[in-house]
Parts: C-alpha cells; structure tokens; sequence
C-alpha cells in the first residue's frame, strides 16, 4: 500500500527566513539573508604586559620590545602583582605588574608570532642575566587591544581559549560595554578588578584616533585619483 506523507506544516523561521515550497512532505526554505562576506580585519592595537620584581629590568625589556615593535605612545605605572602567588616559585617576591602600547598597528593575524618573540626575549634576558632559562626575570604577556575587546596570547589551552597557530592560543580576556572595560567569567582576577581599566581606557581612545588618521589618509588618497 501507498502511503502519502502528511503535507509538513511551515516551522516559523527567524527574521529573513523564507518559505519557497513543500516538496514530498518535506519544506523547502530559502535564505533571504546573505551569504557572510570575507574581508580583511582592522588592524589592532599591540600593547604587552610585563611582570617582574626588577623596574631597571622591565624597562630593559621594553627597550628590547621597542627594537621590534617600534615606539610606544603609552606606558603605564607599575602596579604591585600581588592577585596570585603563581609566579612566586619561578620569579620570586614582591612582584610588579606593568603595560606598554604600542604605536604601530598590527594584524591580529600575527599575535601568535608576537608571542613567539616575546618567549625568545624571556629565553634572551636569562641568559644575559646568566640565569637557566626556567628561572625568567620578566614575564611578557603580548596581546592586543580594539574597540571592543581586550586578547591575549599564551601557550596554555584552555577550554575558552582558540588556538591560532605554533602552540600559540588567544584569548578574549576584556570586553568594551557600556563605556567601559568589563570582565568575563573566566579573566585573570588582576585584569578584572578594574586597576588597569584606565590605562585601557587611554589606549583605546588613542586607537580611535589612529583608526580615524588611517581613514581619512585612505579617503585623502582616493580623491587624490584621477
């Protein structure tokens, strides 16, 4: 015996979800929204953290940072690094946590092979302090920042964190809403309480500013062309 399928009932579909037909019992549905386009990212802004109980050092490190990144335009205070004892067997006591941005815009493509530069800097400063290598004198954390989120990179996976390339992860550790720099469940306890929020805040609004030069030179130029 032949058995007809009962006709299927349209299933409401989200806003932009069309209905063509039904074709054997089975609805036949139509995307009316677009296909997702691919294009290039904006370019973001590098900054690095740096942990240490030696500011002659860290500013070392800086200088060494500058010789590959370029310039920086904003350099933070030095904050004490006293949230978590992690580092304490490694780098020893009394800890200081301390932020540099950056002038020149980066992809964000190319954050894993900022932090494959800064663990060869690690490995360069112990050996020139004559100290293994197991034993780091500064602690560099590169990221970066955009108008929306605060990324980090390390060698640690995790379940919240997205594997980029070289052993290398990122992670979203701040977010911009409502005017400021807001937490997400898993961000290290430092970064949540709000310390470095202000500094954040500068680079940011300086970020803004680049990402409108960039705009208006672009714009500049095309009404350059013939």
């Amino acid at each position: 015996m032949v058995r007809n399928h009962p006709q299927a009932t349209p299933v409401p579909l989200a806003t932009g979800d069309q209905h063509l037909s039904n074709v054997d019992g089975l609805t036949v549905v139509k995307r009316a929204v677009s296909m997702g386009v691919v294009r290039q990212p904006r370019p973001v802004n590098l900054i690095c953290g740096l942990i240490s109980n030696d500011p002659d050092l860290m500013a070392r490190a800086v200088r060494m940072l500058c010789e590959y990144a370029g310039p920086t335009d904003v350099v933070s205070r030095l904050w004490p690094f006293d949230s978590t004892d992690y580092y304490e067997l490694e780098m020893g006591q009394d800890l200081q946590r301390q932020f540099v941005s950056f002038e020149r815009l980066i992809e964000p493509g190319d954050l894993a092979h900022q932090k494959t530069l800064t663990n060869e800097l690690e490995r360069r400063i112990c050996y020139e302090c004559g100290v293994p290598a197991s034993q780091r004198r500064v602690n560099l954390d590169p990221g970066y920042l955009t108008l929306g989120k605060l990324v980090l990179a390390t060698t640690k996976d995790y379940s919240h964190r997205i594997y980029l390339r070289d052993g290398i992860y990122a992670e979203s550790t701040l977010h911009f809403e409502n005017g400021r720099w807001a937490a997400w469940p898993w961000t290290y306890p430092d970064f949540a309480e709000g310390s470095y929020h202000d500094f954040f805040l500068e680079v940011r609004e300086r970020y803004k500013a680049k990402l409108n030069a960039r705009l208006r030179s672009a714009e500049e130029s095309e009404e350059g062309r013939p």
